[in-house]
């Protein structure tokens, strides 16, 4: 079984940092483009970041660029999303998504596989 599984998150001030953790199993995510998006209450889901299988194409939303940094594991398998100078505007369940083609883009519906979340709390 597949499962991608979030961690990391919870309630900081606003200046502060978090870092989310995924681990994907049940498959190999070696050659998989992963990722981050995210949903506050009463919007759209966002695309936050996306990072290719080697690691060497990064890509970024515009509300977060400067101040998040993905990245991955050695193993591949897993994807860590830094978050610095957090805002409240940040406030969010934020989402580890896995494309198993390897494509990177920044649209949902092109990932197949997504964890169940992890909430993230800004206060101001």
């Amino acid at each position: 079984q597949v499962q991608l599984v979030e961690s990391g998150g919870g309630l900081v001030q606003a200046g502060g940092s978090l870092r989310l953790s995924c681990a994907a199993s049940g498959r190999t995510f070696s050659t998989s483009a992963m990722g981050w998006f995210r949903q506050a209450p009463g919007k759209e889901r966002e695309f936050v970041a996306t990072i290719s299988w080697t690691g060497s194409r990064t890509y970024y939303g515009d509300s977060v660029k400067g101040r998040f940094t993905i990245s991955r594991g050695n193993a591949k398998n897993t994807v860590y999303l830094q978050m610095k100078s957090l805002k409240p505007e940040d406030t969010a369940v934020y989402y580890c998504v896995a494309n198993s083609l390897g494509v990177v883009t920044t649209t949902p519906h092109t990932y197949d596989y997504w964890g169940q979340g992890t909430q993230v709390t800004v206060s101001s």
